[in-house]
């Protein structure tokens, strides 16, 4: 249970923190607009640049679900080494009003109710196809990036434009960790 409880509160702590450091050159560019009907369901993660949160997850998803008041429902869940799954909710909500590309997310613990203001993250897209099959999204200051997709592969094509546009924008992609198979 202690674990269970550590993982969200590390999460908060952690995006919090980031928000302290400095970006490094420009920050990259978004995608401008977000469909939000079109990217809410459920997204896997391909890859991601290691967070401290993330240390034990072989496997992750993100569901997102959009609320009628514009906000986007979060839940994150992380299947660990051990088989078992983790998860944590939260809220997303646009930095800019009328802007859906660079958006704020903030995860329910002890934490976040106790210091609303130092526990949100910048989640930004930087990038997603037409058909919203697949996205890259990260932080500013290139410290975090998650490759996703609506299913749990891709192409090698595929894989290689993420990579590439990864790359473009200035982002680690040689420490990128990839999704692993499900512990037996």
């Amino acid at each position: 249970m202690a674990m269970r409880l550590a993982v969200p509160f590390c999460c908060c702590l952690t995006l919090a923190l980031t928000g302290c450091t400095s970006a490094r050159d420009e920050p990259p560019p978004t995608t401008q607009q977000v469909e939000l009907q079109r990217y809410q369901g459920t997204w896997y993660e391909l890859a991601r640049l290691p967070m401290f949160f993330q240390r034990h997850c072989v496997q992750s998803e993100a569901h997102y679900g959009l609320r009628k008041d514009g906000r986007i429902d979060v839940t994150n869940r992380c299947l660990e080494q051990d088989g078992q799954w983790n998860e944590a909710r939260g809220v997303a909500e646009p930095q800019v009003a009328g802007s859906t590309d660079k958006l704020w997310v903030r995860f329910d613990n002890w934490f976040s109710r106790l210091a609303p203001g130092l526990t949100k993250g910048e989640y930004w897209v930087l990038y997603h196809d037409p058909d919203y099959r697949v996205a890259l999204v990260g932080h500013p200051n290139r410290e975090y990036l998650w490759l996703l997709s609506r299913s749990p592969t891709v192409s090698a094509q595929t894989r290689e434009q993420l990579l590439e546009l990864a790359r473009r924008q200035g982002y680690p992609t040689d420490q990128l960790i990839w999704r692993q198979p499900a512990p037996q």
